[in-house]
Formats: structure tokens, sequence, C-alpha cells
């Protein structure tokens, strides 16, 4: 039988030429970008455009490609500007505009600085509108991604006080000698020794001084106080310089001074080696990310009371249930939680080895032991009373200050139980937090409750699966750009992304033609009435 091949469009230009737009499908995702972008309100983004000299890209075009191509998985600007020019979404969105990689990569990390927070606010702020999320309840969790630094240009705290200690010391050594010098001439200078670390400007003004009263120098002296001004004195200069940087961070990136180096289990070597990174916080509600922010901490402990503030001042309100796992169960937390009205649902260290029933029948162990609340005292299981010894405190590395008793026993010498009780010499000693017991004992009766258990289960599938998607599916393993305010602007665009690809998913799903054709979600959008119109003019049409 004769072979047939379907006939070929003619290459050559026609009467009437294809409009390549309409092959773009009806609930395509890049629609809803559009719409949405129409929707905001970029007033005070345009305001920040000075004017004069050549015209300029609209910011409401380029926002539109750069939520695109974060929801597409592109993050290069050449890949953008590449795009541009090649794929039909691209040319759609921006009206066949071609701005280059420099103008896109400019407007990302400058123009974007300071305001991507608020329209994420108000993509989420729509979300609730249309009741995808309820903003009453935030499942949080952290994950560490690694800064564009390199990963072996390090500066560690340890190592600069270490170093600069040393040098201090070579320092007050020199300037001993350079005294002695002085006083076998005989110069009444009127000057105190120095016996103690001096900073770099104290250390210039004693150079100066010296150079002053001593007029006629001896060689050592010569050689000494030419290693002083360029040796000594530029290596106190850089160890300040850097230990300003680090502020109350261990330690930082040459290439990126605001990332911190961080153990990360997604090593590149497979070695368990640190690299520069930041600690990324989100909060989530059936799978969208409500609530993002970066830290430069490894622990995800000290993050949870600037994350809900910033939620509470973006959305001006806050949750009533949070969720987390055992890193953010801690007694300041807790505490923190309990003022705002929250109800917490967060584990703390032990909570599911609690639960067993090896330490559930262990008699010796402190959280079993009977407490007489009204007298004060412990009770072993020998029936022997542990006393209040003292009171004291405990600061923790973020300067929260817990209250400790100390209780101890009378006599445990003899004690049959004793091999089996504690294995100190003296008597036994235990220490007890008595506000986070009382914290600890409400959490654990919310944890295992009817909706602790629901909590408790959905948690894994809300945060852990969006950065499963984040890192996994959309391969954003690494940032591309440097410094904590680029990188916030970055996050937040995966975070927009992320919440327009779901939106859309779902959209598709229940089958919505147009996901504004409620005019109320208008009425509640901050966007000008012009605007308003058109889209509903759109619509109707």
């Amino acid at each position: 039988m004769k072979v047939q091949f379907k006939a070929l469009p003619s290459n050559s230009p026609s009467l009437f030429p294809e409009d390549i737009f309409e092959r773009i499908p009806e609930h395509h995702p890049v629609r809803l970008v559009n719409q949405v972008v129409d929707s905001l309100d970029l007033e005070y983004i345009i305001k920040l455009y000075k004017g004069g000299g050549t015209t300029s890209y609209h910011p409401r075009m380029l926002i539109k490609v750069l939520f695109y191509a974060y929801l597409s998985n592109i993050y290069s600007c050449r890949k953008i500007e590449s795009a541009l020019q090649q794929n039909i979404y691209f040319m759609w969105l921006s009206g066949n505009s071609t701005p280059d990689y420099r103008t896109i990569n400019y407007f990302r990390g400058k123009r974007l600085k300071g305001v991507i927070q608020g329209l994420f606010a108000d993509i989420v702020r729509m979300l609730h509108e249309l009741e995808y999320v309820s903003l009453k309840v935030q499942y949080i969790d952290g994950t560490k991604i690694e800064s564009a630094a390199g990963r072996y240009t390090f500066v560690w705290k340890k190592s600069i006080e270490k170093n600069k200690a040393k040098l201090e010391a070579n320092i007050v050594a020199v300037l001993s000698d350079i005294d002695a010098q002085i006083k076998q001439d005989q110069s009444e200078l009127g000057r105190e020794e120095t016996s103690r670390p001096i900073d770099s400007a104290e250390l210039r003004k004693k150079m100066d001084q010296i150079n002053t009263d001593l007029k006629e120098k001896s060689r050592s002296a010569q050689k000494q106080l030419k290693k002083l001004e360029e040796d000594y004195l530029p290596r106190l200069e850089k160890y300040e310089q850097q230990l300003e940087t680090l502020g109350e961070r261990n330690s930082y990136s040459k290439t990126d001074p605001d990332a911190v180096f961080m153990r990360m289990k997604d090593d590149h070597m497979k070695n368990g080696q640190l690299k520069p990174a930041y600690n990324t916080q989100i909060s989530t509600e059936n799978q969208f990310i409500t609530q993002y922010s970066i830290h430069q901490t490894t622990a995800d402990t000290v993050t949870l009371e600037s994350h809900l503030e910033s939620f509470e001042s973006r959305y001006q309100t806050q949750s009533k249930e949070v969720v987390a796992d055992a890193g953010y169960g801690s007694e300041q937390n807790y505490e923190l939680m309990e003022g705002k009205g929250i109800t917490s649902y967060v584990k703390y260290n032990y909570f599911h080895m609690e639960q067993k029933r090896k330490q559930q029948n262990n008699p010796f162990l402190v959280q079993n032991l009977y407490y007489n609340s009204q007298e004060d005292f412990f009770v072993c299981p020998d029936g022997q009373r542990l006393t209040l010894l003292k009171q004291t405190k405990r600061i923790s590395s973020n300067g929260y200050v817990s209250q400790v008793s100390i209780y101890q026993a009378q006599r445990c010498e003899g004690c049959p139980m004793r091999g089996q009780c504690h294995k100190a010499q003296q008597n036994r000693t235990i220490e007890i937090n008595h506000r986070l017991a009382r914290l600890k004992a409400g959490a654990k009766t919310r944890l295992l409750s009817e909706k602790g258990l629901y909590h408790r289960s959905k948690r894994p599938v809300e945060v852990e699966a969006v950065f499963g998607q984040l890192k996994s599916n959309n391969k954003f393993n690494r940032f591309t750009m440097r410094g904590i305010e680029k990188v916030d602007v970055e996050f937040a665009l995966m975070a927009i992304a992320h919440n327009l690809r779901k939106w859309a998913k779902k959209a598709k799903n229940n089958a919505v033609n147009n996901p504004f054709n409620d005019k109320k979600i208008l009425r509640t959008m901050n966007i000008s009435k012009l605007t308003r119109i058109r889209l509903l003019t759109a619509n109707a049409a």
C-alpha cells in the first residue's frame, strides 16, 4: 500500500496569518498569572521610578514574566531572556516585549527588594478570599538552602577571636618594648603603660603619639614601629571588621557575608560537610505557603518568634493554631504562643520516647517521681524525700532566662535501689524547671487529643511535602543571588510560583473558567477603580 503523510504547512507568509496565542489552553497557568498580576496594586512600585531619561519596561509586565518563569522552574535571567524570544507563553505575557537579561536581573534584584513581600501577601489574601486558605492555622517547618557563595571561603568566629587575642598580645609586647626604650632615653611622656588589649583606633593614636614624642628613634624602635604600621595594625583592623560582620553568628562566607555555614542533609560531597546557607522557615495551609522568613541561624527554635510576628504584621491577624515538630518545642516558644493566645500543637524533645511503655513504667525517671506541690518536694521509689536545695537560673544561647529548682535527697547511702536510681557518688540531685514542666504537660495533653492526632498526621503532608516539591520537583536546591535581601526576593518568587501552580491546578480541577468571576473578590482587593472596571468588563465579554 502507498504510504501517505500529513501535508506540511507552507513556511511562506499567508494572507491571513494564524494567531499563535490561540494555542494557549484556556486553563493554562499562564492565564492565571496574567489575571492575578493584573489585579495587583503596583502603585507603590511604580512610584519608585524616578522618571526622565529613556523609557522603562512596565513593572507589571516584568512581574508577570518573573512569576511565570519561576512557576516554570526557570531561574536564570539569561534563560528567561531566551524564553521571551522563543516561548509563546512568555511572548503572550510580555506582549512580545524582549527585555534583556540585565534588565530582568536588575528588576529582580533591585526593584523588587523590599516590595516583593507585599506582592506575596496580596496573593495569599486572594487565596483567602477564594477560601483556599483560612489563615487560622500554620504548619511550620524549616529547611536549609545553600547559598550561591563559594563553598570553601569561610570565616569562623572562634578562629578570629583566637588570632585576634594573639595579635593583641604581640601589640602589647611591642608597645612595652618601645616604652622601655623611651624610659631609657629619660623621656617624660606622661603615658600609662599598655597592659590591656587595645583596638585599632587606640593603637593608631598611640603610634602617632610615639612618633611625636620620640624624635630620635633607634633602629630597633623604627623596626618595631614599621611592624606595627604595616603588619599588626592592618591585621587588627581586619579582625575587627570580620567580628563586626559576624555579629552573633559563628561563621560567614567571604563571597556572601550574609550566609552562615550549616550542616545539611543534601550534601553535594555526601560526607556531611558544612556549606554556606540560609535557614528558610515557611508556614503552610492546604499546601499553600502562607508565610515565609529567612534566618541566619542553624537552629529552628529561635526563629519562631520573628516568624509569627512577621505573619501578624502582614495580615493584621494571628493564627489560632500552630503545628510544628520538636525543633520548636522550647520553654520560650511555648510561653510565646501562650501569650499570643495561640493553641499550639508543638512537640518537645523525648515526646515520642515518653509514650513508650518502658519509659512510662520506669519509676526512677524524674517525670515519674511523685511531686507534692503544696510542700514542694519529690518522693523517690524508696519513699525518701528530695527537698529543695536551691534555685538558680539558666540562660539559653539567645538570652532567654529559665528558673530552675534543684532538689536533693537526704540519704542515698545504703539504699537497695541506688544502683537503679542514679550513679552519682553523693545523694541524688535533680533539676526541675516547673514552668517548662507545666507547659510541656499542656502540650502533651493537646498533642494526644483527637485534634492533636489529626494535626500530627497532617503536618508531614503539609509543610514537608511543600519542601519536597520545591527542592525535588522544582530543582530549587541553591539560591542564585547573594545577600539576605536578594535571597528574600528569590524565595518570595519561589513561594509565589508554588502558590500559583497549586491555584491553577485547583482551578482546572474545579473547572473554573475564570478565577475572578466573583465580584466580591475584586472589591476586597486593593486595586484601582479603573483596573476593577477593566477586569469586570473582560469577564463579562
